[in-house]
C-alpha cells in the first residue's frame, strides 16, 4: 500500500564538526506518526573535514535516502529544494588589543566620513546663513545651531540603526538589518548553486 508523506526542507541550519545530519534536522516531515518517526532518524550526511564550512543538501538526496528505506513511500516535497548546512567551528577568543584597534579605526573613519561630508556641502556656511536669517547678525560659530545639530545627528543614527548598544528600540528591522538579510539571501543562493553537488554533471549521480 502506498504511503504518503509531505516534506519541507529548512532553509539553513547550523551544526558542529562530526555531527550526523538526520532528516529531522534539515526538514519537517508530515504524515503518519509512526512512519515519520522512522523517517526522521534516517541519516542524510555525516560532517567531515572535507566539507569545510558549508554543505548543501538537495531534496533529491533526501528522496533517494527515503526510497532506499522504503520504495513504496510517496514523498511530496514542498517549499525549498536545498538546505544550507553551516558548520560552526570553535571560534578563537578575540584579543582585547585587536578589538580596541578595530574600534579606534572605525571611530576615526566614521568621524572623517562625517566631517568630509559636511565640508563638501558647506554645513558651517549653511549654519552661519541660517543664524543670520533668524537673528540678523553675523556669527562665525553659531553654536546655538551647531550643538543641537551634533546631538541630533547622533540621535538620528541611533534611531536609524534601531539599536542603543545591544538593546533594540522596537521590533522593526533597521535598514542595515534589511541589507544584511538581502545579502545573506544572495549569498545563500550563490552557495546553493555552486556548492550543491547535485547540480554538477557527472557527480553524485547514483540514481540508477
Amino acid at each position: 500500500m502506498e504511503k504518503t508523506v509531505y516534506i519541507r526542507l529548512r532553509h539553513r541550519i547550523q551544526v558542529h564538526p562530526n555531527d550526523v545530519i538526520t532528516i529531522d534536522k534539515i526538514a519537517l516531515v508530515v504524515g503518519d506518526k509512526e512512519l515519520t518517526e522512522k523517517l526522521n532518524k534516517i541519516v542524510i550526511h555525516k560532517i567531515q573535514l572535507s566539507d569545510k564550512n558549508m554543505v548543501v543538501i538537495d531534496v533529491m538526496h533526501v528522496l533517494r535516502e527515503i526510497h532506499k528505506y522504503d520504495r513504496q513511500i510517496d514523498v511530496q516535497a514542498i517549499g525549498a529544494t536545498q538546505t544550507i548546512v553551516e558548520i560552526m567551528y570553535q571560534k578563537k577568543k578575540l584579543s582585547p588589543l585587536l578589538f580596541c584597534l578595530v574600534w579606534l579605526l572605525l571611530f576615526i573613519g566614521a568621524g572623517l566620513a562625517i566631517m568630509n561630508f559636511h565640508e563638501d556641502v558647506s554645513m558651517q556656511a549653511v549654519h552661519q546663513r541660517i543664524y543670520k536669517i533668524v537673528t540678523g547678525k553675523e556669527n562665525a560659530q553659531p553654536l546655538i545651531l551647531q550643538i543641537p545639530y551634533s546631538l541630533g545627528l547622533g540621535l538620528g543614527m541611533v534611531l536609524f540603526f534601531n539599536h542603543l548598544f545591544k538593546k533594540r528600540i522596537n521590533e522593526e528591522p533597521s535598514p542595515l538589518e534589511v541589507e544584511i538579510f538581502n545579502y545573506q539571501l544572495d549569498l545563500d543562493q550563490y552557495v546553493a548553486m555552486n556548492e550543491n553537488k547535485e547540480n554538477i554533471n557527472g557527480k553524485n549521480d547514483d540514481s540508477k
